[in-house]
């Protein structure tokens, strides 16, 4: 297949084709699977008026100072970026570029390819490398898209352009957060993200990005984890690598699923992984019984809860981002509780899952990640199976029942509380619309009339 038989570059004569698209053809990915390209041409501006009539896309101007413009297609899934040629030729434009595996085009009009970089043997080799130091520090942010690119690719970042990583680290702190925070997004959805992170943490980039990083490498390993903490917390991310390769169709589609934020649910989940024991530094004590040590991180999970919000606020990540990650680690341990019940029957299991909702598969898949990344001395072969196998019971249960749940009713609102007890807005009636949502996750409450009376009760 040739790049030009895309529907779109098809019909353009004219300009350079850029950046990612080049690469994932030349790496051997289907074109109708590419819906992004980037053009570099002269007089950008002019000629995307003209494409964008063309094709009926809708042009945005994305940098008004560069000349940078945006056409997006009727289906809302393709696009097309057009961007001033920097300097005087294609070749100047490349040489600008971040690294030699980006920095090849492809002619439109005489359907050659130009690589002045040696780019397209580095794409065949798997390696990144920076193709000049001064691209580095003019855009620190390319830092972060090295490892990236190792993330998503499964590409290695080649020794020299490693060492100029490490030395200019520092400068990561200057680009806009909404832009790191797209990098972090895609780096999380890579095939490779638990070794990508382990290398960022070796160059001091992990806790510059995730400050809290500069905690966790202080809690050293335990009776109950062969890592120290983290180490751990890259594991867990590894861990849930593993499981999503191997998971079965219903819990690949539903962490394929992009509900919330831009991205597939399986990248905040690895994010989640990554972040899921936040607060144990804050929460560590180390007690000695029976003249042994003992590590204890009693409520972790409520005070990590509670950490990650302003972290991921100054991240810039969304309402709806923040709450996934923030229950997923309140709630990383509830799975485990649940399947450790003496009376473990399907009202136990269901109320589990009224309560997590429609984050269940993704709760149990961290809880069984959890489990494998800490196989401390404390920690046999027996307690890891019967977690896992029970982890794996309740994950059946729910994908059995999945098709006959339905949301639970609303039977009383705060309104409604309010009228029939006479109190007012107060404590007490977050405290009773609480208790009457556990009341019904409970099954104990099912109709309106149970609800009145249930109620009722905080009147004597």
């Amino acid at each position: 297949m040739n790049i030009k038989d895309d529907f779109i570059l098809k019909n353009i004569n004219e300009g350079y084709l850029v950046g990612g698209m080049v690469r994932d053809f030349l790496m051997g990915t289907n074109i109708e699977k590419i819906k992004d390209r980037d053009i570099s041409i002269k007089g950008a501006e002019e000629f995307s008026k003209k494409l964008a009539q063309s094709l009926n896309a809708t042009l945005i101007t994305l940098d008004n100072e560069n000349k940078i413009y945006r056409l997006i297609l009727k289906d809302k899934e393709n696009y097309l970026d057009i961007s001033e040629m920097c300097g005087n030729s294609i070749e100047e434009d490349l040489l600008r570029r971040d690294f030699t595996i980006n920095a090849i085009a492809y002619d439109l009009k005489n359907e050659k390819f130009i690589d002045v970089t040696n780019g397209t043997e580095d794409i065949k080799t798997k390696q990144i490398h920076i193709i000049k130091e001064k691209n580095l520090t003019d855009d620190p942010l390319r830092i972060l898209r090295a490892f990236r690119f190792m993330a998503t690719l499964g590409f290695t970042i080649e020794d020299e352009t490693l060492s100029m990583l490490k030395k200019h680290v520092s400068l990561i702190v200057n680009p806009a957060k909404e832009r790191i925070h797209d990098e972090i997004m895609k780096l999380f959805g890579g095939i490779n993200t638990s070794d990508t992170l382990n290398k960022m943490f070796d160059i001091g980039l992990l806790e510059l990005i995730f400050p809290c990083v500069s905690d966790m490498k202080k809690v050293p390993k335990n009776s109950h984890h062969h890592l120290d903490l983290i180490y751990h917390s890259i594991e867990t991310v590894r861990q849930i690598e593993l499981q999503y390769a191997n998971a079965k169709n219903e819990v690949k589609e539903h962490l394929d699923r992009v509900d919330f934020g831009g991205y597939p649910r399986i990248n905040y989940l690895k994010l989640a992984g990554f972040l899921h024991d936040i607060g144990k530094y804050s929460t560590w004590t180390i007690e000695t019984e029976n003249g042994k040590e003992r590590h204890r991180f009693i409520k972790h999970d409520i005070i990590g809860e509670k950490m990650v919000i302003p972290l991921l606020k100054e991240l810039k990540f969304s309402n709806k981002q923040i709450d996934y990650v923030s229950n997923m680690i309140r709630f990383h341990i509830y799975p485990s509780n649940v399947i450790s019940s003496p009376n473990l029957d399907n009202k136990v299991m269901m109320r589990y899952i009224r309560k997590i909702e429609n984050n269940v598969i993704d709760n149990i898949i961290l809880a069984k990640a959890d489990r494998l990344s800490a196989q401390g001395p404390d920690i046999t072969k027996e307690i890891t199976e019967a977690n896992i196998n029970g982890l794996n019971k309740l994950l059946d249960f729910y994908i059995e029942v999945k098709p006959t749940l339905k949301p639970i009713p609303k039977l009383l609102d705060g309104n409604d509380i309010m009228r029939i007890l006479n109190i007012k807005q107060s404590p007490l009636l977050g405290e009773i619309i609480k208790e009457l949502h556990e009341a019904q996750l409970n099954q104990e409450i099912n109709t309106k009339d149970d609800a009145v009376e249930f109620i009722k009760k905080y009147n004597k």
